[in-house]
């Protein structure tokens, strides 16, 4: 299927490396023209540039600051002249478990101020742009997490992070269509993906059953796992009537155990 997406404007934020990079790469493959954010990471960023088959550019900013989202809109725009889809991508996941009641409010404040600040942030710049630009059609896509709608212990202040941009894109899905008739706002929520962020863990025979414990398919989710839903749900071709929606991306995982121990072999996982 043409999923029409060739010549497309795609700004990916957090693109170089995981998700986001997996999300460049799959852009790419449809002909779409890729805006590869990153934050520290730019020889990563540039390597995956070199690499891609169409059109794109690699950008550092700090989607904290709103400032240098705005820079990085305008980066974007002055290299395309529009952006017709953007991807809330950038995200962190502290990996130590901190109960509520010994957390700081500068550990709090760090994962907040990256991912829900920096995703309203994002969101808001391409807003703004899409005012200027008033394309066609258009299409955010926020990228949350199964924390964010089953919770993770140990994590109270990244699961607040995702569950917030629930509330977001329910919003902005109102909002789109004022600026642009065919605008849409949607949200892929992955469960545990293999990361550069999770990667940690996948020796960890005990971490790593008692998440398959909860969840139907038996492996692991794949950052092309999740690229292919984005792109699904930025396409017009696939998704036109689709908005508002959050697409769970995680393996049938649900809120209980669903194996039991002996059932499940961490080696296939």
């Amino acid at each position: 299927m043409d999923l029409g997406l060739k010549d497309k404007v795609v700004l990916i934020t957090g693109a170089s490396g995981g998700i986001g990079e997996a999300t460049a790469r799959a852009f790419a493959a449809e002909g779409a023209k890729v805006v590869i954010h990153y934050g520290k990471n730019q020889a990563a960023a540039e390597t995956l540039r070199q690499k891609l088959p169409t059109e794109s550019i690699a950008i550092s900013a700090n989607t904290a600051d709103e400032a240098s989202v705005a820079q990085l809109f305008a980066q974007a725009a002055a290299r395309f002249g529009q952006v017709d889809i953007t991807v809330a991508n950038a995200g962190i996941f502290p990996p130590d478990d901190v109960p509520i009641h010994a957390m700081t409010t500068e550990y709090f404040d760090k994962v907040i101020a990256t991912n829900l600040r920096g995703g309203w942030l994002t969101a808001r710049e391409f807003f703004r742009l899409l005012a200027k630009t008033k394309p066609e059609s258009a299409c955010l896509i926020l990228i949350g997490s199964t924390s964010g709608i089953f919770g993770e212990a140990g994590h109270s202040e990244y699961s607040m992070s995702k569950a917030a941009l629930e509330g977001l894109k329910l919003t902005l899905k109102n909002e789109i269509v004022k600026l642009v008739p065919r605008g849409r706002v949607n949200m892929v929520a992955p469960g545990w993906t293999w990361t550069p962020m999770t990667e940690q863990f996948r020796s960890v025979d005990e971490a790593v059953i008692t998440a398959l414990q909860t969840r139907a398919l038996q492996r692991i989710g794949r950052p092309e796992d999740i690229a292919h839903s984005i792109v699904m749900l930025a396409s017009e071709t696939a998704s036109a009537y689709i908005t508002g929606q959050t697409v769970v991306v995680s393996g049938g995982m649900e809120g209980r155990v669903l194996k039991q121990r002996q059932e499940i072999d961490p080696t296939k996982a």
